[in-house]
This record gives C-alpha cells, sequence and structure tokens, in this order.
C-alpha cells in the first residue's frame, strides 16, 4: 500500500465524492479513482458503496478510516512541529464541546494569545465529545464530566449551580428562590439520561426525598425551552446556560449542592501536542 493511495481513499471518504476528493487534493478525479481502485484490488477488499453519486464507506471502510485518521492526524503534527519552531503562528486546533456557554469564554482567551491559530467548534452531548476526540477528529473536549478511564487527560475548569425554568405563568414565576422541597409533584422536563444535569438533579431529589414526574426527556436545549415556556413542564439547566426568553423565568436552588462542572479533556497520548498544551495552558489560567 502507498500513502498515496490511503490519502486518496481518506479524501473520498471524508469528503463523500470522488470529485470532492480529487478537488481537494488537487488531482485528477482518474486519478483518485485509480488509486482507491489499486488499494480495492490490491487487498481484494471493497471500501465504498457506489451508489449513483453517493459513495459511502463500506464496514471495512469506516474501520480504515478510523485509522487513516490518525495517521493523517499524526502526520499534520509532523508537518506542524517542523514547519514552527517558535511561537504558535499558524494552525488548525478543533474542539468538541457539549454546549455554547462553557466553550465561547475559553475561545475568546485563546484567541486572544494565538490569533493565527484557526479555530474550530462542533458541538454535542458527552459520548459524542469523547468520540471525537477518540476518533481524532477533534483535539480538545470541553464537557461536564468524565469517568474514570486512561485513555483521557481530564482538567477541571469551572463549576456552576443548576437553576431551574419555568414559565411566567408558572408559580415559581415571582421567585427567585425556592427549596428543593418544593419540586415534589412538579412535572419535570429531562434532559437524556446520561447527561450531567439530569444527574446532579436526579442526586439532588432523592437525597432530599422529593418525588416528581417526569413527563418528557428531550436531546435539544431549543425544544426543552420552548416546552417549559408553553407550560408543559419545568426544566434544570446550569446557571451559566440559561438563556432569558419571553416566558421564561429562573430560580435558584435553596438548601440543596445542585452544580454542574467543565473539564477540558484530552487524549492521554496526545496531552503533550503543542496545540493541546497551548490550549490547556491559555484557558488553565482563565478565571
Amino acid at each position: 500500500m502507498r500513502l498515496t493511495q490511503l490519502r486518496s481513499f481518506h479524501a473520498v471518504a471524508t469528503t463523500g465524492s470522488f470529485t470532492a476528493a480529487a478537488q481537494s487534493l488537487h488531482v485528477s478525479q482518474p486519478t483518485i479513482t485509480t488509486q482507491v481502485g489499486q488499494l480495492e484490488e490490491l487487498h481484494k477488499v471493497e471500501l465504498f458503496h457506489r451508489t449513483g453519486k453517493r459513495v459511502l464507506p463500506t464496514e471495512m471502510g469506516q474501520r480504515l478510516l478510523h485509522l487513516s485518521r490518525q495517521i493523517f492526524s499524526l502526520e499534520a503534527e509532523a508537518l506542524q512541529l517542523l514547519r514552527e519552531s517558535g511561537e504558535l503562528r499558524t494552525g488548525h486546533l478543533r474542539v468538541a464541546a457539549v454546549g455554547p456557554a462553557q466553550v465561547t469564554t475559553m475561545l475568546a482567551a485563546f484567541h486572544q494569545h494565538y490569533p493565527g491559530i484557526k479555530v474550530s467548534v462542533s458541538t454535542g452531548n458527552s459520548q459524542e465529545v469523547l468520540g471525537r476526540l477518540t476518533d481524532y477528529s477533534a483535539d480538545v473536549g470541553v464537557l461536564a464530566h468524565v469517568e474514570s478511564d486512561r485513555r483521557f487527560v481530564s482538567i477541571p475548569y469551572s463549576d456552576h449551580p443548576v437553576v431551574i425554568f419555568c414559565s411566567t405563568q408558572h408559580r415559581f414565576a415571582k421567585r427567585r428562590v425556592i427549596c428543593i422541597e418544593e419540586l415534589a409533584g412538579e412535572k419535570l422536563i429531562l434532559r437524556e439520561t446520561g447527561s450531567t444535569t439530569r444527574k446532579a438533579l436526579e442526586l439532588a431529589l432523592k437525597n432530599a426525598g422529593v418525588e416528581t414526574h417526569v413527563v418528557m426527556e428531550v436531546t435539544s436545549r431549543e425544544i426543552i425551552r420552548e416546552a417549559v415556556a408553553q407550560g408543559l413542564g419545568i426544566a434544570a439547566v446550569s446557571e451559566v446556560e440559561f438563556i432569558p426568553g419571553p416566558g421564561l423565568h429562573a430560580v435558584r436552588l435553596e438548601g440543596a449542592q445542585v452544580r454542574t462542572h467543565v473539564h477540558m479533556v484530552c487524549l492521554s497520548e496526545r496531552r503533550d501536542m503543542r496545540m493541546v498544551q497551548a490550549f490547556f495552558d491559555v484557558v488553565g489560567r482563565e478565571p
């Protein structure tokens, strides 16, 4: 197998077409087609399903893509190391985060120190963020909690209280603070299982012996906000993530330590990568 063949395969798998792959590598489409074909013929495997203009990796293609991402990520690191011997002046940092609220301040601080570094951000739940780290499609993750796992390095960044928000027609709407016991019997709209905000609230309710009624489980923050505004129930959110809006009101919880935490995470093997190290150094100094 030649590296050019693997590069052609990787380009097709990531762009979704032979034409786009050729454009990205600045070669002709027949060249890409030939190199991928040679790779398949040499190893007697099928790497893509070709249906009209659609090109989708086969199961073997997906497994090879996982490895090619690692290879070309390491290649990019090597090139960056060779090109730059001083400060980081160019490059690309890929950040995956569970939400915009946690990461915005971090990115502002990093950009102030390294204005020449391009930063791209993707969002998803905790498992999706960790998945992007493990498949090398993200360099740094920003999420609420990481179970003990030797594959990752997790560094605490901040923590925030959880607040309850309701519609402006709810009985809590004229309150600033409530006791957790007052949630008894309330209709709750919760995030999906695995949400750290949900875990924190459910643990506090259990410790307080308070029973509620879960009416919805929703993965979308936007849908939860709309459902609450329409009076379908109340919901919990990290205070830093609550965005005031028409029809919504937030109250703090008194008498219970319900908090969420923000962590910076990377693969253990990439902890000393210059870009990751720079991000941790800069962001770690922020309050």
